[in-house]
């Protein structure tokens, strides 16, 4: 059976079922009691990119081993995966084997079009902030991928909803940094420079709210990331590297380095638009408000994307609704193909 991964196996089989090897991490075992009462075990299995949901019934031969497994167990897992309409992807007929040290570092690595994608982002960030022209909002973006950038490149851009995955926040980043740049000409009045660094910084906090570790799939809990939230800690930590910049070295420079600090902080704190969403400030500048519909408007649509792919379909067409989205999901109109002409042939008039 050929080796695929998690996202592989949920794509083919919304064609019927599919034969396949998938290599995953072990995020967690749980003991449950369906309805009437029968016990089994509910693993959940992560890779890089996707996630899917094992019930172990009692009656199967490995049920008393998956109990015992835990978040540094890494497993082959061979069978038959279907896409079942109301619990997503599931595996029939299948066994289990732990992964040897280098089919586990190579799980690890994740798969070569995802590292491909996220170093390419990683790349294209590093090169939009040395293009950034004022020189305080430059060293500050560029000090944070100096001290930060391991940390940043295995940081999930959220938990459940979108991009939650490792180097998920590299992904959201880069992509909302490409829409900064492509508005930018068409609304002078945006002040580029600021709008890319509060890109950077405005899920910074999520670091430690979100962060994965290099020798696994699976994101852990943080007491700095509970306690504060990753908008308090995004201005705390620009405030921490800012006072480590030499700001007297520009004690000339227009606008004065103050304002440009508070202008930045003011992008983090109100990037999530109100209060109940948990910004303790709403936009008041248009730098502010287009980072705030820049981060939803591809947080949305990756969303979507990711919906399509794991949502219970309901019709052609139609799947069932993927919360926090306001109701079902509807595939995209095709885009119009123009009907090729045929080619004009010697002496024929057209």
């Amino acid at each position: 059976m050929d080796l695929m991964t998690l996202t592989e196996i949920r794509r083919t089989a919304q064609n019927g079922a599919v034969p396949a090897r998938v290599h995953v991490q072990v995020e967690s075992a749980a003991p449950k009691l369906t309805r009437e009462q029968q016990p089994y075990c509910e693993l959940a299995l992560v890779d890089a990119g996707d996630r899917m949901t094992l019930r172990v019934w009692s009656d199967h031969p490995a049920y008393k081993a998956c109990g015992a497994l835990t978040d540094q167990n890494f497993i082959e897992l061979t069978g038959e995966f279907h896409r079942h309409s109301q619990y997503g992807l599931e595996a029939r007929k299948w066994t289990a084997r732990p992964l040897t040290s280098d089919e586990k570092s190579a799980l690890l690595e994740g798969p070569a079009d995802l590292r491909t994608r996220q170093k390419a982002d990683s790349d294209f960030i590093s090169q939009t902030v040395a293009s950034i022209v004022d020189p305080r909002l430059r060293a500050l973006c560029e000090a944070f991928l100096k001290e930060w950038g391991d940390r940043f490149r295995r940081t999930a851009a959220a938990r459940n909803y979108h991009h939650a995955r490792r180097g998920g926040l590299v992904e959201h980043t880069a992509q909302m940094m490409r829409v900064a740049l492509e508005i930018a000409p068409l609304y002078p009045q945006l002040n580029l420079d600021l709008l890319l660094a509060g890109i950077l910084f405005h899920d910074s906090g999520k670091l430690w709210e979100n962060q994965l570790p290099e020798t696994g799939f699976t994101m852990s809990y943080d007491e700095r990331g509970e306690l504060m939230g990753h908008i308090s800690i995004g201005l705390e930590l620009v405030n921490s590297l800012w006072r480590k910049l030499n700001v007297e070295t520009w004690k000339d420079l227009a606008p004065v380095s103050e304002d440009v600090r508070l202008h930045l902080l003011h992008l983090i704190g109100a990037h999530h638009g109100e209060a109940q969403f948990g910004s303790p400030v709403s936009p008041k500048t248009p730098e502010a408000m287009a980072l705030h519909y820049i981060d939803n408007l591809d947080a949305r649509l990756e969303m979507f994307a990711a919906g399509y792919a794991t949502a219970k379909p309901l019709a052609t067409r139609i799947f069932d609704r993927v919360r926090p989205l306001p109701g079902n999901l509807v595939k995209s109109l095709e885009r119009f193909e123009p009907a090729q002409r045929p080619a004009k042939k010697d002496g024929e008039l057209l």
